[in-house]
């Protein structure tokens, strides 16, 4: 059962749609490296499209109906919006759901020391990562200080032209014969993931006039001169970093791959590529029969833990204030809603790498350039930890599909036993609706540079969009 590649079949009005939407994802990666600020500009974009504060509604003491766009927000992390459709909310929803948080590093709450006469800030690796790929590359510090007042400093260092970068230096071939040795996760330990930020003293002022002597040299004066920048450019103290989230991230934006042009290369692609063309295809479906819900959430990369991740109940009680609002507010009619919703769990799955072929089972692979991929099952060995959609509902979602005249394969995360994955699906599978795993297949995932196929893209915003719609 082979399916086509893609690009074979696309109609010339097809590909200019194909590389807008390819143009403007590239731009939304580019500059929304964190889920801060991947939630902001998705209500940007939301409130463009006539979506409104749920939490103005509530203000207002507004009812909702059929057409209504309401969003809201959860801890600046994660988001949800909701397309009110003409149907009762309790027959269910038609939902696409994907994260907005991707591996990284993040500063530690003391992160600041002087070494050799170099600045570093100390860090604290966030998901599943290789350590190594993280030295000798530049990188950017994006994120925010809160300061005790309330007052928050954003911070955005390294991606804007003309800014200065940060990197973590690497051993030197010359000296690293013990190193080369190592097997490749004990080649770079993470507890040395420290990043270079300075190398400069501050200068020495003279003693107060009456006084004899200079002033006193400070005991760490690279470290020092770097506080005293943090301080003129941003009002921060040293303190003011047991209250801040800084992330740091390739620098640079994401650049067309290929002589064809054909594929993105770049940071965040897992999972922002399926949050962005769930976010798109959501935003352009005007009327609905089943109310459309597009859920962007945090921290899947460690767990789904938090009160931004999607364990919280962040869902089940905004569902929970639409209706009431709709006047179908009973614990009764929530259950019912949640249960006979339908969900594809958007996240980005492994690519075919010939390169790695023998990690594969080929017939069963993402084929790059192939079209949207379902995930039947991902977990480990056994299916552990898997959501395991129902033959009902594939076949459900194949009919979506082929009516919409998209391009889509089935896959799975790699050979038996060689290693696996997870995604939300499995945590709203528990409230027994009906949950599959879709998305784009990307190569050298939860690398700082990783690759989607430009079709692959295109073909999940047809498909989003064709679920949604559908009755």
């Amino acid at each position: 059962m082979e399916r086509p590649n893609a690009w074979k079949n696309y109609t010339p009005a097809q590909l200019e749609e194909l590389e807008r939407l390819a143009t403007d994802y590239r731009a939304f990666i580019s500059e929304n490296k964190t889920e801060r600020l991947c939630c902001a500009t998705a209500v940007q974009m939301a409130e463009e499209a006539g979506y409104v504060n749920l939490s103005d509604t509530i203000a207002a003491g507004r009812k909702v109906a059929a057409g209504d766009k309401v969003y809201a927000v959860n801890h600046g992390k994660s988001l949800l919006l909701a397309n009110i459709g003409e149907e009762p909310l309790e027959h269910g929803f038609n939902i696409l759901g994907a994260h907005i948080d991707s591996p990284r590093l993040d500063l530690k709450q003391n992160p600041v020391f002087e070494d050799g006469d170099l600045a570093y800030l100390d860090t604290h690796y966030y998901g599943g990562l290789k350590p190594y790929l993280w030295v000798a590359t530049p990188l950017a510090l994006v994120g925010v200080i809160v300061k005790k007042d309330g007052t928050v400093v954003d911070v955005n260092v390294g991606d804007k032209p003309g800014d200065p970068v940060f990197t973590i230096s690497d051993l030197l071939i010359h000296l690293s014969a013990d190193q080369m040795a190592k097997t490749a996760k004990d080649v770079v330990d993470a507890e040395d993931l420290n990043v270079i930020v300075g190398g400069r003293p501050v200068v020495l002022g003279k003693a107060p006039e009456g006084e004899d002597g200079t002033a006193d040299e400070p005991k760490e004066p690279v470290k020092q001169l770097l506080l005293d920048i943090l301080r003129e450019t941003y009002g921060v103290e040293e303190e003011d970093f047991l209250s801040a989230e800084i992330e740091v991230v390739p620098a640079g934006p994401a650049r067309d791959l290929g002589f064809d042009r054909s594929m993105i290369l770049g940071y965040g692609h897992d999972d922002r590529v399926c949050a962005y063309t769930s976010l798109v295809a959501q935003l352009e479906v005007e009327r609905v029969k089943r109310t459309s819900i597009c859920l962007l959430v945090d921290k899947e990369e460690i767990g789904s833990v938090g009160a931004s991740g999607m364990t919280s109940r962040f869902f089940e009680n905004t569902v929970a204030e639409l209706m009431e609002l709709a006047g179908e507010g009973s614990p009764l009619k929530l259950r019912r809603a949640l249960a006979q919703s339908r969900m594809l769990s958007s996240d980005v799955s492994a690519g075919f790498d010939p390169a790695y072929a023998a990690k594969f089972e080929k017939k069963n692979a993402a084929i790059m350039g192939h079209g949207l991929c379902f995930n039947k099952y991902t977990g480990a060995r056994g299916k552990s930890g898997s959501n395991d959609a129902d033959a009902e509902y594939m076949a459900l979602v194949r009919d979506i599909m082929d009516e919409a005249g998209v391009a889509f394969q089935t896959c799975e995360l790699g050979r038996v036993n060689v290693g696996g994955g997870g995604t939300i699906a499995y945590i709203l599978a528990e409230y027994g609706m009906d949950v599959i795993d879709s998305g784009v297949p990307v190569l050298s995932m939860h690398s700082l540079w990783e690759v989607a196929n430009k079709a692959d893209i295109y073909e999940a915003y047809r498909g989003y969009k064709a679920f949604i719609e559908r009755r």
